[in-house]
């Protein structure tokens, strides 16, 4: 899939309702701003419904037929747009068969990022139905994942990104990519630290949290100096990760987190950070996984601008 030039895409999982464009928006203008082709997928499983019990089913070849159709339309219009919106973007198509989630896994493989859409699906939704892909792919991709919500959140001035810092060995690569897409986006940069003390209390607070602040400071040192144009504040914030986190990004360009942290998410289920970020987040989230998952994937993780590793993945506590 890599591109002649040897590019690797900004890959995309299109959508077949033309009336949701934000995803798509979101890759086109991340294609162009990292000078990477995009990659248009549209997986299309095998239907279970859409017939009553009475009417006639179509045969198989009539069915496929169909399907080929609807999906040939649904990317010819998300390519309409894409080149509407930047012509100098590089644009191919992909129309697959099978599950969503396994094809996009597939073509997360050679892809410098991979954007999805998202539609706030309750937890029940998330979990039971094939509405969403989001959870499989992050948890499988060896590439950053970036889940764009509908409809459009509200930013707020002065523009800016927000990244979770949990103290891990590999807490370091995420902040590397949230510094390289605040660049990226010519916004500030907000690091955030969550304590999220235990229930038995700690006997030295103000030593805890010392800690804690000596770890923010040691894992975003020296990035300024690599994006001196990046307009940085570090805090560290007592509570939950989870809603510290959404509430710090309401109104922010995105949040970037690792997919499953250790340090300052002690004690948190394996994932749930990245998972509940996905399940409450207005703004797109940008999750960073750990190099083991490009091993393990066959391929390895590439933002198309550095090479950005991450935190330790969800796929390791399957």
């Amino acid at each position: 899939m890599t591109s002649p030039l040897g590019r690797r895409p900004v890959v995309l999982g299109v959508d077949p309702d033309p009336a949701k464009r934000m995803a798509l928006a979101w890759a086109v203008d991340e294609a162009a701003r990292r000078w990477l082709p995009l990659w248009l997928v549209h997986a299309q499983g095998v239907p279970t419904g859409g017939y009553r019990s009475r009417e006639v089913r179509p045969s198989w070849e009539e069915w496929n037929q169909a399907l080929h159709a609807a999906g040939d339309q649904v990317l010819s219009g998300a390519v309409a747009f894409a080149e509407s919106r930047r012509p100098e973007v590089e644009v191919s198509t992909l129309l697959a068969e099978g599950d969503p989630a396994w094809v996009l896994r597939e073509q997360a493989r050679d892809a410098a990022a991979v954007v999805l859409g998202s539609w706030h699906l309750s937890t029940r939704q998330e979990l039971f139905t094939s509405a969403s892909v989001a959870l499989p792919v992050i948890a499988h991709a060896p590439c950053p994942v970036i889940v764009v919500p509908e409809p459009e959140h509200i930013t707020q001035r002065p523009l800016h990104m927000v990244v979770g810092v949990d103290g891990s060995a590999h807490s370091a690569a995420v902040v590397d990519f949230a510094f390289e897409e605040a660049a990226l986006r010519g916004v500030a940069l907000r690091a955030i630290y969550v304590w999220d003390p235990p229930l038995l209390g700690v006997l030295d607070e103000h030593a805890a949290l010392q800690e804690c602040r000596r770890v923010l400071s040691e894992t975003v040192a020296g990035r300024t100096a690599t994006h001196p144009e990046v307009e940085l504040h570090h805090e560290v914030v007592r509570g939950h990760p989870v809603g510290v986190l959404t509430e710090a990004a309401a109104h922010a360009v995105g949040l970037v987190v690792g997919t499953r942290g250790h340090g300052g998410f002690a004690g948190m289920l394996l994932g749930s950070v990245s998972q509940g970020v996905l399940h409450h987040a207005r703004c797109p989230v940008f999750t960073v996984p750990h190099p083991h998952v490009g091993e393990r994937g066959g391929g390895r993780p590439d933002t198309g601008g550095g090479g950005v590793a991450g935190t330790t993945s969800e796929a390791d506590a399957e």
